[in-house]
């Protein structure tokens, strides 16, 4: 393994999906741009460059719970009892951390096109991931609820055609976590038809 991989190969490894953020301290918004201009270097075919991103901090992240919380409750089977503790949840998760990155990708009148938007997109997604890292920021890539959420889509000035991908949790650690033991991947290899 030659030095430049070994180095990259160790980056890798140190990301982790990390909660563990100090809220009240502040990121850089200088650095929080070139930590997307470093995601937007991912691979994109056709250079569709598919990818949008808003970044939510101070105030704004209480709108954004908000958002969710009201996609929440408008759902026609909403029970007061069993869903109410995830609307309280919304309001306050996003307040967690300093920045919130919202991130969506295009859609396209093409399936495929569509498809390989996407996966653009959570390649730019991973690329930010590791640049955060390198940048010795914690982080954690979210889906769930307000990746389907027309109400954060919204709250986002997202295109409604468009498809949210996740919302990255950016900020200061304030514990590190040990690189997690992963299973060697299965390779195949095929030398000829």
């Amino acid at each position: 393994m030659t030095d430049s991989l070994r180095t990259f190969a160790d980056l890798a490894r140190r990301r982790r999906s990390n909660l563990r953020i100090d809220p009240e301290r502040s990121v850089d918004p200088e650095l929080v741009g070139q930590l997307i201009a470093v995601a937007a270097t991912a691979p994109n075919h056709y250079r569709t460059h598919p990818w949008r991103f808003r970044v939510v901090t101070g105030d704004a992240r209480e709108g954004l719970g908000t958002a969710l919380a009201t996609e929440l409750r408008a759902d026609p089977d909403f029970d007061p009892v069993t869903d109410e503790p995830k609307v309280t949840k919304a309001l306050s998760k996003y307040l967690r951390a300093p920045v919130m990155v919202v991130v969506a990708s295009r859609t396209s009148a093409d399936p495929i096109a569509t498809l390989e938007n996407r996966d653009a997109v959570a390649a730019a997604v991973q690329t930010l991931l590791l640049a955060a890292t390198a940048a010795g920021l914690a982080s954690l890539w979210s889906t769930g609820a307000a990746a389907t959420s027309a109400e954060v889509a919204r709250f986002c000035g997202f295109d409604p055609s468009d498809s949210t991908v996740g919302l990255i949790y950016l900020g200061w650690p304030t514990a590190e976590l040990e690189p997690v033991d992963r299973p060697e991947p299965e390779i195949i290899h095929i030398d000829r038809a």
